[in-house]
């Protein structure tokens, strides 16, 4: 099968290319968000290329140069460009075999006679003793250097024919060496603060120095300027020392300056002025946070049937349960700050747009700024720098759209622009609240009979590039605003949005998805972290430990009596790993997790949960060991995952540790807090993350999976974490909180629930 990125990009050089020097480049249109997606492909293409990885250089993604590879998002990045570069580097590889054998045809030397190791050709060894001198010799060995020609850069990439001769190429003994671990190029220089990111990027100008600027606008997305506070404010802003220019447009207010300094005194007084209600007079509905699902369920809404197997089931429903769960807005957080750069050149019959940008998709990213500028998509040109992690929408694509604005009143002159923490945490884009119903039946046994999930919550898309108008937060805010976009969740095909892991993964003979897309945006919404799997793996997972518990039944021997057949055979895997890694009591012991022992302090438990990630993804089973008191503290993590074929053990290991480590964070902490304003948990105070103080010990296992193909890791262990802490607090206290953050208030809450409290919940009959 074609991968899908080599599709529009076949030719052999859209993909590698050799150096003058005789190293090998690589391109991708992945980008690193700091995942290590970089040194995982530079892997995947030595591996390929039986070539030192230390001489492979990944290019930094650019429009100019780079696959159009849309947006680095989903865990896809080693499924799409990691199988688009192994079939270009086994394409490579096959066709400079073919070379050297065509060469060597006259001595009787065969493709299957030729092997590679080390990035050299060689023939087979008993043919040096039939040569007379050193230059037959020589010739029995050859490099891709000296075997590639023009028209194999210009060749089409055979996927199929490639990983044929790959299989075949196998079988060489030098195949079957263990491979030597080869260090991620990039930690040393971060650990040491020696690594360039795009904050650090100091920009030549052309007839000037690179200047600063920032640009300011109310907190929510429409607002009513104030025009003598304005006016007030930009004629301040002038005559201030080393400001260059002040531009408003719309409601926006922008300004360059010689140096960050000063753009810094401004934003403090600017910022706080706003929020104190000069400037911008903003009114905006704010739903209720302690009954998100009313306000949920009162708007406007797109409802979709995602699946349904209803049919007459066999058995008899013994009883029923139902039960509701929510997660709050949520933010970003990113600790490093959103920072662009950019440069206006060429005459102003045809301006020429450069920028420099964490963007998370920078074919995505040029297209919208084409068109908020309204010049071609060829004299827009967006190059990657590596910069603050985000791992979802955030202000990324913003910030860029911030420098190309501000650079357009200074032509020639790079303009950098970093939002400050006020700005990161109060203009990026929302992960988005959400309601999950789940009803199900059993039967007097405790076999699944029906499961009925429902979803409310808004999409989980606002991103460039995927409209007639530009997706940019400063293009909806000028004098002549593009329409604000609704935004909307991915296709089902890809995983979805709001409806992403709401197919529970076990037998139910009559299951059914009902998605209700709420049609209204307050505060802008977008992509977050793994989309709505957190929430509905939350959901289903505690309802599978629910239903266990109310049956006296053990929760990993309910799971596994719903995963039978050879189609949930990795299923059954991680989880009984998961369960042998944390000690979990052996189906059958004692029916539910041991009580504390001297060394377990009172409010001690643990807690299981399993998902597969967009139920085509990498399978995943956590195991959390915490303890209840003032709050709720983690002790322990186990993660046993399967991600198939594994490119970079270590690679994968930090992107579970990562993703789990981020969902505890959500599980534990986070709630935007919303006003008619805007947002205001604008800083640490008001938006708390886990801290390191917080962190419990992980412990990860990768299952054995050299005979699947790859799947994507950073996303999968998000899911079963949130619900295995939610578990963990029922064995705990034997309180069931079913509302994100688990904080002491919220535990307060469940507290006064009599359904949070109960075995079964009161629905069962």
């Amino acid at each position: 099968m074609t991968p899908e990125s080599l599709k529009a990009q076949p030719l052999l050089r859209h993909w590698l290319a050799l150096t003058p020097e005789g190293r090998v480049q690589a391109f991708s249109g992945k980008v690193d968000l700091g995942q290590g997606i970089s040194h995982a492909l530079r892997l995947i293409v030595a591996e390929e290329l039986r070539w030192p990885a230390e001489q492979i250089d990944m290019v930094p993604a650019s429009t100019l140069f780079s696959p159009d590879e849309a947006v680095t998002s989903g865990s896809l990045s080693v499924q799409h460009s990691g199988s688009a570069l192994r079939c270009a580097a086994a394409h490579w590889r096959e066709a400079c075999r073919q070379a050297m054998a065509e060469r060597l045809a006259g001595l009787g030397v065969t493709l299957q006679d030729v092997r590679c190791e080390g990035g050299q050709f060689h023939a087979p060894a008993h043919l040096a003793n039939d040569l007379a001198n050193d230059r037959d010799h020589a010739a029995l060995q050859a490099s891709y250097a000296s075997l590639s020609h023009a028209a194999m850069w210009d060749s089409v990439i055979e996927p199929a024919h490639a990983q044929a001769t790959h299989a075949a190429l196998d079988r060489h003994p030098q195949a079957a060496e263990p491979k030597p671990i080869v260090l991620r190029p990039d930690v040393a220089a971060k650990v040491f603060g020696e690594f360039e990111y795009i904050h650090d990027r100091v920009m030549p100008g052309v007839s000037h120095p690179m200047c600063h600027g920032m640009v300011f606008r109310p907190g929510t997305l429409s607002a009513e300027v104030i025009e003598h506070d304005m006016q007030a404010l930009a004629t301040r802003l002038m005559a201030m020392s080393g400001v260059l220019q002040v531009v408003r447009d719309g409601v926006l207010l922008g300004v360059l300056t010689e140096s960050e300094r000063v753009l810094g005194e401004m934003a403090q007084h600017i910022e706080a002025g706003a929020e104190q209600g000069q400037f911008w007079r903003c009114a905006v509905q704010v739903p209720d946070p302690l009954d998100l699902p009313h306000w949920l369920k009162t708007q406007p809404l797109d409802t979709t049937v995602v699946a349904d197997t209803s049919a007459p089931t066999e058995g008899t429903v013994h009883q029923r349960i139902s039960a509701e769960f929510q997660r709050p807005f949520v933010q970003h957080a990113s600790i490093g700050l959103c920072c662009a750069l950019a440069q206006w050149t060429g005459q102003p019959s045809a301006p020429h747009l450069e920028v420099w940008s964490h963007s998370q998709g920078i074919y995505n990213l040029r297209r919208d700024l084409a068109l908020a500028f309204d010049v071609p998509a060829t004299q827009v040109q967006v190059s990657h720098v590596e910069g603050a992690g985000c791992y979802g929408h955030n202000g990324a694509d913003d910030v860029a759209w911030d420098a190309a604005w501000l650079a357009r009143q200074v032509p020639g002159r790079p303009v950098r622009v970093q939002w400050t923490r006020q700005a990161e945490l109060g203009h990026a884009p929302l992960a988005p609240a959400m309601a999950v119903r789940i009803d199900a039946a059993v039967t007097q046994e405790g076999q699944l009979l029906e499961w009925t999930q429902t979803v409310w919550g808004q999409g989980h898309g606002t991103r460039p590039g995927r409209g007639q108008t530009p997706a940019l937060l400063g293009a909806w805010q000028t004098a002549h605003p593009a329409p604000i976009m609704l935004a909307v969740n991915a296709a089902m095909a890809v995983g979805g949005g709001s409806e992403r892991n709401a197919q529970a993964p076990y037998d139910v003979p009559a299951l059914k998805v009902i998605n209700h897309r709420v049609l209204n945006m307050p505060f802008r919404v977008s992509a977050m972290r793994a989309l709505g799997a957190p929430v509905n793996v939350l959901a289903a997972e505690s309802v599978m430990d629910e239903l266990a518990h109310g049956l006296s039944q053990d929760p990993l021997t309910y799971r596994l009596a719903h995963l039978q057949g050879e189609q949930h055979a990795r299923a059954r895997a991680v989880l009984q790993q998961v369960a042998d890694m944390a000690g979990w009591p052996l189906p059958g012991s004692s029916g539910l997790s041991p009580q504390p022992s001297p060394d377990r302090p009172e409010g001690w438990g643990r807690g299981l949960a399993y998902a597969r990630y967009k139920s085509t993804g990498a399978f995943c089973a956590v195991v959390v060991e915490l303890v209840v008191a003032d709050k709720v503290k983690l002790q322990q993590l186990w993660i046993a995952a399967d991600v198939g074929h594994v490119v970079d053990a270590d690679g994968t290991i930090n992107q579970l540790e990562g993703g789990a480590l981020q969902a505890a964070s959500w599980a534990l902490c986070e709630a935007a807090q919303l006003s008619p304003q805007g947002i205001t948990s604008n800083d640490w105070a008001n938006y708390p993350i886990l801290k390191f103080s917080d962190m419990p010990k992980v412990s990860v296992h990768l299952m054995p999976g050299a005979d699947h193909a790859s799947l994507g890791a950073g996303e999968c262990s998000a899911g079963p974490t949130c619900a295995a802490i939610a578990n963990a607090i029922f064995d705990a206290i034997g309180l069931r909180v079913r509302n994100m953050p688990f904080t002491p208030e919220n535990l307060m809450r469940a507290i006064d629930s009599d359904e949070a409290r109960a075995p079964f919940n009161p629905s069962f009959n």
